[in-house]
């Protein structure tokens, strides 16, 4: 009679742990590109507010030292949009890469758990086929040993 392999269940817990690992992943990208996201709508927003303060300034207000403070500034907020922006991109990418890889740990796990299904289907046909044997043999030897017979 066939025994149920070993290996199953470990090779299951090995698939399950890829897709643990690969929704934490999925996790910290999310949160990241979140992060990202809330950092660029910052940045534009306090361009904005600079730009038009700039605009609404038609008097000569500030002095020539102030008004080039304010558009360096602005340039700096300018290049923080891109890079973050930049950033933003790769970790969407990231995020789309890491969904895939959870994608295939969710395949694999799946094929784990079938061909873990499979081999106890199979034990347990062979455990009863060895019953209804042991059960034909009994019934033999009860009819053979009868004294009818």
């Amino acid at each position: 009679m066939r025994q149920a392999r070993n290996c199953w269940p470990a090779l299951v817990r090995k698939a399950q742990d890829a897709v643990n690992e690969a929704q934490a992943d999925i996790t910290q990208a999310l949160a990241r590109v979140d992060q990202l996201q809330a950092s660029h709508a910052r940045l534009c927003s306090l361009y904005d507010e600079y730009r038009l303060q700039e605009q609404r300034s038609t008097a000569p207000v500030m002095g020539m030292q102030a008004s080039m403070n304010q558009r360096q500034f602005m340039a700096q907020l300018l290049t923080l949009q891109q890079r973050v922006a930049t950033d933003l991109a790769k970790a969407k990418a990231t995020l789309t890469q890491m969904r895939r890889k959870r994608l295939l740990a969710e395949v694999e796990l799946h094929k784990m758990q079938s061909l873990a299904e499979q081999d106890a289907k199979e034990v347990a046909k062979d455990v009863l086929r060895y019953e209804q044997r042991q059960m034909d043999e009994l019934g033999v030897r009860r009819f053979n040993a009868s004294p009818m017979h």
